[in-house]
């Protein structure tokens, strides 16, 4: 079991200018190659969420913005990250989450067969043209909905496993909640501009990248996610990543674009540099290469300021030893069942850090390899950062003789 401390260490962005003159690819290059911003260390107070979406001040190059290591949950990077702002396909996150969900519990499988209905369709917006009958699996309908965006897979999708996508998007709000994204709301399965009479679906920075961090915990998402490109309907129709950062920023496998206008271009992307991962969530930006370069700075400053520092790796041995009762061996050393590791500014994250480890004096033989003897917990600068099991590394039967000794003075 994981013990994450939620940090929060707030930064502050040197503005960015709104004229981008230099063609598409030339603008990409610079932000994945320009050296990376530091994070200062002020802190600021959050505004209080608005009801509606404010506009994007003129000499910013995005709404708002956050960045979290999700290991721990520590948020790295705040701009106006607890504002609701229209999601356009990010939308699309809560969707794929409550899919990977039902994968994973086995209510859903990848092999499921999904049949477009009418309504699904007629959907606008990006889409891979299904026609009403067309079946494909469910993998292939969520690659559709990851890679590609596609608004008729979504509307299938959802239709499929809650019957109307009315139904679906009640589920939605329940994840939000369940969560605790209290900055958003969910009125559609898809993200598309509201029509007349409807409500635009809303989350946060700060929410969008806990949604994030929950889809982490399926591989599933990162699968589809990481694709590129891939062929839809026999290689007919190409699905075309909609993120370009999985294809020009080193480690990025994830996760979703969104874009109308009143929302601007907006993204989740995440990143994978040696034991560490990131998040980045930027919302608003005004031109649709903004949000790529400004999300792959803050990576980049990330990666550069904060390390994950290994306390110990997953099978090193703890410091204490435990007797065996009744053992063919006397006593063992405990091994670390996964990675203990703590999070922190680049050359700091180990100051100050202590193992406690919460072991039996004793236990009683036989005991199995991979059997959990105790836990160790790591704090740092005082506090609880995680928790880990320590296991037995090897099988310790009962000695020889053992049995036999306890049936006779037993009946003694």
């Amino acid at each position: 079991m994981r013990w994450f401390l939620v940090a929060r260490v707030p930064g502050f962005r040197a503005s960015f200018g709104a004229i981008l003159s230099i063609v598409v690819v030339s603008v990409l290059s610079i932000a994945i190659t320009a050296p990376p911003r530091a994070f200062a260390s002020h802190h600021h107070s959050h505004a209080a969420a608005k009801a509606t979406a404010a506009p994007q001040a003129a000499d910013e190059p995005y709404v708002e913005a956050a960045v979290m290591e999700p290991t721990t949950g520590t948020f790295i990077f705040e701009k106006n990250d607890h504002q609701p702002w229209p999601t356009a396909s990010l939308a699309k996150m809560m969707l794929m989450l409550v899919v990977a969900e039902k994968i994973h519990d086995g209510s859903l499988k990848l092999t499921d067969q999904i049949t477009t209905s009418r309504a699904a369709s007629k959907m606008g917006g990006s889409q891979v043209y299904l026609k009403e009958g067309e079946t494909f699996s469910l993998d292939d309908m969520m690659k559709a909905v990851v890679v590609h965006s596609a608004n008729d897979a979504s509307y299938a999708v959802a239709e499929y496993i809650a019957g109307s996508p009315e139904a679906f998007v009640q589920m939605m709000n329940q994840q939000a909640a369940a969560l605790g994204m209290k900055d958003s709301h969910y009125y559609s399965v898809h993200g598309l501009p509201p029509g007349r009479g409807e409500k635009a679906d809303v989350a946060s920075a700060y929410d969008q990248a806990l949604l994030a961090r929950e889809l982490l915990k399926y591989p599933d998402v990162l699968r589809w996610s990481s694709i590129d490109t891939a062929p839809f309907r026999g290689g007919a129709f190409e699905l075309r990543n909609t993120n370009h950062l999985v294809r020009t920023y080193r480690g990025c496998d994830g996760l979703k674009t969104g874009f109308y206008d009143k929302a601007g271009f907006n993204l989740v992307a995440t990143a994978k540099h040696g034991d560490m991962r990131l998040i980045a969530v930027v919302l608003g930006t005004p031109h649709k290469l903004t949000n790529f370069k400004e999300a792959a700075e803050l990576m980049s400053s990330g990666f550069n300021d904060y390390e994950m520092a290994m306390v110990a790796k997953k099978g090193a041995a703890a410091s204490q030893t435990v007797a065996i009762a009744d053992g063919a061996t006397p006593n063992l050393i405990p091994v670390f069942g996964g990675d203990a590791a703590v999070f922190g500014k680049r050359g700091d994250a180990k100051k100050d850090v202590k193992v406690q480890y919460d072991l039996p004096a004793s236990i009683n033989a036989p005991v199995k390899a991979g059997q959990q003897i105790g836990t160790a917990e790591i704090v740092a600068k005082g506090k609880p950062v995680d928790r880990v099991a320590l296991i037995s590394p090897v099988d310790v039967p009962k000695k020889a003789g053992s049995n036999l000794l306890h049936q006779i003075f037993g009946k003694l």
